[in-house]
């Protein structure tokens, strides 16, 4: 039989999304998406666009998103680059800054999509295990050619202090890559870091804060070296016209998008301490979501209950995070009911 397809990517395990329902009374706490709809201004933005403008090519250079995106950071437009949601970003950094024999580090437990993008590369993956309470320690002498750092991590939510991820970059021969999908929940961030180091990348999304994940619209920061580097190796005309304006409609109205994140950091804080009344053990969070360990029953267990109930939330099978399952900040009414729930499985436990 003749042979079509690459030998790593026949034995490769792709990456594997959290359940999509079609149910509507599912409430969905698996996937962290934003519960409050984005702004009103991305809904005048749709209402105005021109469909007969769609027969013609998008921006190719997607310029006008990426002037706002600068203008909010302080930076050049030459150090922007806009993608078809941050995975894309990371994919493309994977193309550009890793040879055929260099190699891929990351955090584990961490993003489950850098091991298959080093897969779907070939190269070597160069894991760091994070220690008790799921700290970061580097090893001493670590060497990759890339380092994926999820900062606040997922899944765990819990976030590094700037200065040891500085020190970090610093020693570091390769490019870094920090991914802030979750650090408008968080209370600092690492973007002066891409803008002073020639080897760091901040690597953001509007998926989460902006409520835009069906959009899929991510972006980078870094140096224009770096920056020209993703440039090179992009589609042609990787984002099209309607993310381009919807993107530039919600980047506009940031009074919303911080709203709607101080609504889920305070559900997150009540959500925080009704579970660990209830005797879970609570990982601290800076992101939409919390990582806990149930008390009385396992994690697996508890998730197919709540599953059979109406209720999803997400389960990673494996040693470091086999206990936990990870929930994210719904609305008030979805948290409620989750904690009804939660109650009601542990009080039958209890008395088995």
């Amino acid at each position: 039989m003749m042979k079509y397809i690459r030998e790593s990517v026949e034995s490769l395990t792709a990456y594997t999304p959290g359940e999509q329902p079609k149910d509507p009374s599912i409430i969905k706490l698996n996937t962290n998406e934003n519960p409050y709809p984005p702004s009103s201004a991305v809904s005048a933005a749709l209402a105005d666009i021109d469909v007969e403008a769609l027969r013609l090519y998008s921006d190719p250079l997607s310029v006008p998103l990426r002037c706002r995106l600068a203008e909010m950071h302080d930076c050049a437009v030459s150090q922007v680059f806009a993608g078809n949601g941050s995975d894309e970003v990371l994919a493309l950094c994977t193309r550009a800054f890793v040879e055929n024999d260099g190699s891929i580090g990351f955090l584990d437990p961490s993003y489950s999509l850098y091991s298959v993008l080093a897969d779907i590369r070939h190269v070597e993956q160069r894991r760091v295990s994070l220690g008790e309470n799921f700290s970061w320690h580097m090893p001493e002498g670590f060497e990759a050619s890339l380092f994926f750092l999820t900062n606040p991590n997922a899944p765990t939510g819990v976030r590094v202090d700037k200065d040891v991820i500085q020190e970090f970059c610093k020693s570091f021969n390769g490019v870094v890559v920090i991914d802030e999908a979750y650090v408008d929940f968080a209370d600092a961030d690492c973007m002066d870091l891409a803008l002073s180091l020639d080897n760091v990348i901040v690597c953001r999304t509007l998926s989460k804060s902006f409520s835009l994940a069906g959009l899929r619209l991510g972006y980078a920061v870094g140096c224009e070296r770096l920056i020209e580097a993703l440039m090179k190796v992009k589609d042609s005309y990787n984002l099209g016209m309607l993310p381009q304006l919807v993107a530039l409609a919600a980047l506009s109205d940031l009074d919303h998008m911080r709203a709607n994140v101080d609504c889920i950091r305070a559900t997150r804080e009540r959500l925080t301490n009704s579970l660990v009344a209830l005797g879970f053990d609570v990982l601290p969070s800076d992101t939409n979501f919390l990582m806990v360990r149930p008390p009385v029953l396992g994690a697996a267990e508890l998730f197919e209950t709540l599953r059979e109930q109406g209720i999803l939330v997400r389960y990673f099978p494996g040693e470091r995070t086999g206990d936990y399952i990870r929930i994210t900040v719904g609305t008030d009414d979805e948290v409620d009911r989750l904690l009804i729930s939660i109650e009601s499985i542990l009080a039958v436990e209890k008395k088995a």
